[in-house]
């Protein structure tokens, strides 16, 4: 396994999927985002399920340990994902990103290590940025975004602005009896945010990672598709930084 560690490099450029800025021009619906013209919803069948159903900013506090600092909305349930969003080791390293699993949805939270000159804070300031959404294909969408409001809240901490204005335009509006995949989309610019969402793509869909995924195990490839075929569970332990390592955890999917 000699040269094989979690530090490798992801796949760039090359492999990322192409995404294009939106085109310039009249827009009536939700900063680029939206499909769907102000006042109608989307068919049922037809919602792409990338909407946001929280936004929260977690923190390291050192008499109190991992605490949610910030959530939108406040009436979420956000058990546990204090400690899912912040690994434990995450001291070590100054950023990582984490994929993860609160209930019904998806999550991904991007953590950054700032030094700061602060008895208090103990010479270290650390937060962690994430979304929950019913949509895993498409959380990388906005791992940019996450990446620059982590360093923005380690710099200005408790300025929740940017955060709110995204909330308030990639929420869901479930109504009663149905199901995540159905939901409203705001129907305001907001081009403050917008320029984060289109950057070029450094880490590519989880998916894409497949290569690196094969040459990583090497042999001991043939052993986890049996595992996975057989529909066993697989525990891939790593201390952080534990990005790349969600990526290997979601590859034995694919080769199912």
């Amino acid at each position: 396994m000699a040269g094989r560690t979690d530090r490798a490099p992801l796949l760039d450029w090359a492999e990322a999927p192409g995404l294009s800025p939106v085109a310039e021009g009249p827009r009536g619906y939700g900063a680029g985002w939206s499909r769907t013209p102000p006042g109608e919803l989307c068919p049922l069948p037809q919602l792409e399920d990338d909407h946001i159903a929280a936004v929260f900013v977690v923190t390291f506090d050192p008499r109190s340990g991992n605490i949610v600092e910030w959530c939108l909305p406040q009436d979420v349930d956000l058990e546990g994902v204090e400690f899912k969003s912040m690994a434990s080791g995450s001291h070590r390293v100054q950023s990582d990103f984490i994929y993860f699993r609160k209930g019904g949805y998806f999550g991904l939270a991007c953590f950054a290590n700032m030094p700061v000159e602060s008895e208090l804070e103990r010479g270290a300031r650390m937060k962690s940025v994430g979304i929950l959404s019913p949509s895993y294909t498409l959380l990388y969408r906005y791992m940019h975004f996450l990446e620059n409001q982590v360093r923005h809240q380690l710099e200005l901490p408790g300025h929740y602005t940017p955060l709110e204005a995204f909330y308030e335009d990639k929420k869901g509006v479930l109504p009663a009896g149905i199901t995540p995949q159905s939901c409203q989309p705001s129907a305001h610019w907001l081009s403050t945010i917008h320029k984060h969402l289109y950057p070029e793509m450094k880490i590519t869909h989880p998916a894409g990672c497949m290569s690196q995924f094969i040459k990583f195990f090497g042999e001991q490839i043939f052993v986890l598709w049996k595992f996975a075929l057989l529909r066993k569970r697989i525990l891939i332990f790593s201390p952080p930084p534990v990005g790349v390592v969600c990526y290997r955890g979601k590859s034995p999917r694919v080769i199912e």
